[in-house]
């Protein structure tokens, strides 16, 4: 059995990245006023970031409709038997469940969705571990029997700079954005039940970050091979400073940068730093 592995823009892999290991990707968009641009294809992270600023607004988002998922189905069904859909966490986007209405109405495809429960490079890191099994003739169970498995060690913390556009897109509350305002703290936050949810109220920047490695720490600490990832809002270099410091501590966990682009750029706004792992 032939097995192809799409996944959604969110998971932010790079194009070269995605040729490589044959992952197959479906946009969503951004959409300002009446423009809409497809993330990854129309329009870059640098170029959102940049716009947002210009505009003085935020964009709205938009996930793929069934009929874009049916139509790069039944263009997989040509040289696939079966596709394994990986997309971003449907308690914050309905792109699952399109993956999932799309796969019962085409034929000669077998379609099997997963719902990473987060976003971003952690996502991400599903596809590419998918894509290596299935290069190696692995079945779509064994696939999807080693994401779950993955799923069990997977973590990701993040911490926006300002709580505003993530109320505005209701991804969070009225209340814990006011109370962040009005505190003037820097939440970290995770996915948790497949939803975004503060971790832990913390006064700066800095000791938000700091908390956030001392999670971390607490995995790598065993020593366990793992694979770790810090994302970042139009902050490339601060992201590179923190993938050097965790290389440098920690030999035995290959890193990696990646970006928060414009779909989960517009819910967590400029600045926002993540890092992301599980254990290989």
């Amino acid at each position: 059995m032939k097995t192809a592995i799409l996944t959604d823009s969110t998971a932010y892999i790079t194009k070269e990245l995605r040729e490589r290991h044959h992952i197959h990707m479906i946009p969503l968009s951004v959409i300002f006023g009446t423009e809409t641009y497809q993330e990854e294809i129309e329009i870059t992270d640098e170029e959102f970031f940049a716009k947002v600023k210009e505009m003085q607004t935020l964009p709205t988002t938009s996930q793929p409709s069934v009929g874009e998922f049916v139509a790069i189905f039944e263009r997989l069904a040509k040289e696939y038997d079966a596709v394994i859909s990986i997309h971003l966490s449907s308690g914050v986007s309905g792109t699952y469940n399109g993956a999932v209405t799309a796969g019962e109405m085409v034929e000669d495809l077998k379609v099997y969705p997963f719902d990473s429960e987060m976003s971003c490079m952690v996502q991400g890191f599903y596809a590419l571990e998918a894509a290596n099994m299935a290069e190696a003739g692995k079945t779509p169970d064994d696939i999807l029997g080693r994401l779950e498995e993955m799923k069990q060690s997977m973590r990701a913390y993040f911490m926006v700079d300002d709580l505003t556009n993530l109320q505005h897109g209701g991804r969070l509350s009225s209340a814990q954005a006011l109370i962040g305002s009005l505190l003037q703290v820097k939440p970290i936050l995770h996915f948790e039940n497949k939803v975004i949810v503060p971790f832990e109220k913390i006064r700066t920047r800095k000791k938000a970050l700091n908390r956030v490695f001392e999670l971390f720490h607490e995995d790598a600490i065993q020593k366990i091979p793992m694979r770790a990832v810090v994302i970042h809002a139009n902050r490339p270099e601060e992201a590179a400073k923190m993938k050097q410091e965790l290389e440098e501590k920690y030999p035995h966990v290959e890193c990696l940068t990646s970006y928060f682009g414009p779909v989960i750029g517009t819910h967590l706004g400029e600045g926002a730093i993540g890092l992301g792992w599980y254990r290989k």
